[in-house]
């Protein structure tokens, strides 16, 4: 049995389409087809790899996409065609187009350990195709998600062969970057983003698969993949239910799913060496490649993803990388750039013609890097183009945030009773000056539960974009603050950041924080969100706990976006202690948390004054 969603998730290739259908006769008319390549490893692994190139003599640059999914040709005995569309576009543009399994991954040999795959793996497999007479020695990676994971840290070892990169929707190939820890997307603010759990289920090895003789050869493997491939036809789970049990460790195991490498890394805490090793990129390692960034409003990594381009374009760090640095951030979900038409949708709410010709964009990318072409595109492309919701319109700058936003605090305010829409919560210019904290109760047991917001991969449990949250901000267990209507435009577009000061009477729990765009009529539109356990508020190598009804100084981890808000509008915050499922609820006690299955309900104060001034701060652009 094959998994057919597995296949799809290959082609955030998001650049490479055809609208007409291509079979493999039709591409064998202008490509030499050589499939089921054992590509060698120096460790003896040997990795599956499909290989398209233009027919003829001739040197070609090459596009290379490594990835954990499927991409056999034959899914249930029927041909599959869409990996043929995409070679097809690239071999009629004069490049060799080659996909690549990970090792351990259906037909590649070897284990599989997603995050920690070896960065030798590409550096190979650079080698091996630059030794080949067909290649001109410059190759160019691409892919989202999954298939982009893998570029940065590669790139780091700076092989000769590896020329250009256009990595998309690439956050769960970002280790550590400055304050971040993000760990691969498997941390937000020390808190387990939970996608990774239903992830797991589909993807990952069970550690008794069955594989293939390591002597099979090229024609048997082309043989058999008419038959099967080792894909696994997991039934299906409903995540709304299964995400809820306790303790997290045995989620899997509690849907009968694969045992592979989730047991050993739901235990791990943010700063655990296992992170350091593998395939994701740090920011202490060198980066000297070209690279064409795609990041989405709405992905569930939104903020690492521009610090990490952000980080490149630091001369003090690396020049050699700095100017060849370019960014486009779209108003989609996860890897869904193509999908935005004449009005995009994002979950409710209508951003309108959010399209770019992606296509255009990434070849002439690789043009000008892989084959020479004096195209202009380095001064024809904008350093960083995003796109402004609101006013619905593409914008260029030259560094992000914009230089014309300035860093504005909006300050906390109420008279103790912000909890829900109701409430008297505020934003202000200036702290109030005696302290009336907001206190609400966290009972794991009841946690706020995901709304919208910025997600990925989390099967059924989270419908993500931006919806509509008045509904929800009628929970006493929310604090509401938000701006008197506006009496002028103002754009908000960079880093989004917040302090809070907070107390419990828990030695641990979490503060979880949204941004909110609210229309006249009343409609509340999210924009990020973002969280932080309080544990890590001195940083992710060591655990401090809290001391009851002690007040603390906590920094969550910055959200991103760039909204235009119309005079009229107000922008609002919500925070609560839990954002479930997106992130795993502190059951508050201290303990490890992944292998507890009883929480204790936590009373929580936000506090806000002179003496603990509670902000967050909007880089804004008047207009």
């Amino acid at each position: 049995m094959k998994k057919h969603f597995l296949f799809l998730f290959l082609f955030p290739l998001i650049l490479f389409g055809q609208n007409e259908a291509v079979t493999l006769e039709k591409l064998k008319e202008i490509a030499v087809v050589d499939q089921k390549v054992m590509m060698p490893m120096r460790d003896g692994i040997r990795l599956a790899t499909d290989i398209y190139r233009p027919k003829g003599p001739g040197k070609y640059p090459v596009i290379l996409s490594k990835t954990p999914y499927n991409f056999n040709q034959w899914i249930d005995g029927k041909e599959m065609i869409r990996q043929y569309e995409t070679a097809y576009d690239a071999v009629k543009r004069g490049y060799v187009y080659i996909v690549q399994n990970e090792r351990g991954r259906f037909f590649s040999e070897g284990v599989w350990d997603i995050l920690g795959t070896p960065t030798t793996d590409g550096y190979d497999a650079f080698s091996w195709i630059s030794s080949q007479e067909w290649s001109n020695q410059k190759i160019g990676t691409i892919g989202c998600s999954s298939t982009a994971e893998w570029q940065m840290a590669v790139a780091s070892l700076d092989h000769p062969a590896h020329t250009a990169l256009v990595p998309q929707g690439f956050g769960a190939g970002v280790g550590k970057i400055g304050n971040l820890y993000e760990q691969g997307n498997w941390f937000r603010g020390g808190a387990q983003q939970m996608l990774f759990t239903s992830w797991l289920y589909s993807v990952q090895n069970d550690r008794v698969r069955p594989t293939f003789p390591v002597d099979i050869t090229q024609e048997e493997l082309i043989r058999v993949s008419r038959n099967f491939d080792l894909a696994p036809e997991n039934p299906k789970v409903d995540w709304v239910t299964a995400l809820k049990h306790l303790p997290v460790q045995d989620i899997i195991k509690n849907v009968n799913g694969p045992i592979g490498v989730y047991e050993d890394m739901i235990r791990r805490k943010p700063n655990d060496q296992k992170w350091f090793q593998g395939g994701l990129f740090h920011d202490n390692m060198a980066f000297k490649k070209p690279s064409y960034w795609f990041v989405s409003w709405y992905d569930v990594a939104t903020t690492p993803n521009i610090s990490l381009f952000n980080l490149l374009r630091d001369k003090s760090k690396f020049p050699e990388a700095a100017d060849n640095q370019y960014l486009v951030i779209a108003p989609t979900l996860h890897c869904s750039f193509k999908r935005a038409t004449e009005n995009t949708i994002v979950g409710e709410r209508s951003v309108g013609d959010a399209r770019l010709d992606y296509d255009a964009l990434t070849y002439s990318w690789f043009d000008y890097w892989l084959k020479g072409q004096e195209n202009g595109v380095k001064s024809k492309l904008p350093r960083v183009q995003y796109f402004t919701m609101g006013s619905n319109k593409w914008q260029q700058s030259e560094t992000w945030p914009p230089k014309e936003a300035v860093a504005t605090p909006f300050y906390l305010n109420s008279n103790g009773k912000a909890n829900s829409r109701n409430g008297d919560g505020t934003l202000t210019l200036s702290a109030p000056k005696t302290d009336l904290p907001d206190q609400f109760s966290y009972d794991p047991a009841n946690p706020i539960n995901s709304f919208g917001g910025n997600v990925c991969c989390i099967g059924n449990a989270i419908q993500g974009g931006s919806l509509d949250q008045q509904t929800m901000e009628l929970r006493e267990d929310i604090l509401v603050y938000s701006t008197p209507p506006l009496t002028e435009d103002v754009e908000i577009s960079g880093f989004i950041e917040s302090v809070l000061f907070v107390s419990s009477d828990a030695k641990d729990t979490d503060f979880t924080l949204k941004l909110i765009d609210v229309y006249p009529d009343g409609k509340a539109y999210n924009l990020d969100e973002t969280i932080q356990r309080v544990r890590y508020r001195e940083g992710y190598d060591k655990e401090v706990f809290m001391e009851k009804d002690k007040v603390y100084e906590v920094k969550l981890s910055a959200l991103s976006t760039s909204n235009f808000f119309p005079k009229g509008h107000q922008i609002r915050i919500e925070i609560s202690s839990s954002n479930f499922p997106r992130f795993d609820r502190n059951l508050n006690t201290g303990g490890n948390n992944y292998d507890e299955k009883v929480g204790v309900v936590a009373k929580n104060k936000v506090h806000h004054s002179t003496k603990y001034p509670s902000r967050i701060i909007l880089p804004m652009i008047k207009k």
